[in-house]
């Protein structure tokens, strides 16, 4: 039930033909667990929490620094010094009351994973590095849940959604995110942000299609991302859709899988 504060708030959704009463009071009860509190998670909290999401949770054990304010928009230069998540609870709350908030100070492993997404409907990783996307595909996958996930470049971004736990129309399991990406790429050969640097409206960009993606998701209007990865050219402005199909060989839900937990990683 939405309350008269509530109406107005999202008065702009509620007026979507596809989004009206029912999808508001579907975002209200949604609980959503973004990964990482920087460039990506940054505008995804502010506009899911915008949007109505009723429990929104954050997973991040980072402090602000000087050169996060260039794109992790939710930060200011007052919060440098700050824990990332305290200073997302106090933007969201200022921003929409009606969500509720869930700060989760803590490093992603194997060994908290499963209990940080256990709790939520919808998983969003915006994390900076393989090893992490990695662990949150796979600890999705054997969780049950959904994932959106973002990556970005200096100047390009990729955004796909992942439901490898369940079947498609054919019958046959969703892709993985190994289907489409089988290995990381080789230590050394993707230089981080801070050495290769990022344009940071792009993170926004890309955040924000995050959190459209989640809404779409929750609402269930238009096209899902599963098995379609979005990129994003930022110096031509240009868009393409590849489309990908679950790999028989992948480990998690292929012909004959063997990952069946998480003792392979690194708790």
């Amino acid at each position: 039930m939405l309350t008269a504060d509530e109406l107005e708030r999202y008065a702009r959704h509620i007026v979507l033909r596809e989004v009206g009463g029912p999808g508001q009071a579907a975002l209200k009860e949604a609980s959503v667990l973004v990964i990482g509190a920087g460039g990506l998670g940054a505008p995804v909290m502010m506009y899911l929490a915008a949007a109505g999401v009723g429990t929104l949770g954050v997973v991040d054990d980072d402090i602000v620094s000087l050169s996060n304010l260039q794109r992790q928009i939710i930060h200011t230069t007052r919060d440098v010094g700050r824990r990332k998540v305290d200073s997302a609870a106090e933007v969201i709350d200022a921003l929409n009351p009606h969500v509720h908030f869930e700060a989760h100070a803590a490093r992603l492993d194997a060994g908290n994973v499963m209990a940080l997404i256990g709790g939520y409907d919808l998983v969003l990783d915006g994390s900076d590095n393989f090893e992490t996307r990695y662990l949150v595909s796979d600890a999705c996958f054997l969780a049950g849940k959904p994932l959106i996930t973002a990556a970005l470049g200096q100047f390009d971004g990729s955004l796909t959604t992942i439901r490898a736990h369940e079947r498609g129309a054919d019958g046959a399991f969703n892709p993985t995110y190994r289907c489409l990406f089988p290995e990381p790429p080789p230590p050394g050969t993707v230089p981080a942000c801070a050495e290769a640097g990022v344009m940071g409206a792009l993170a926004g960009m890309m955040g924000s299609m995050m959190a459209l993606e989640a809404i779409r998701e929750i609402v269930g209007f238009g096209e899902s991302l599963v098995g379609r990865l979005v990129m994003v050219d930022a110096r031509a402005m240009r868009f393409e859709t590849l489309r990908y199909a679950r790999d028989p060989q992948n480990p998690l839900n292929g012909d004959e899988p063997t990952i069946t937990d998480l003792s392979g990683y690194a708790a």
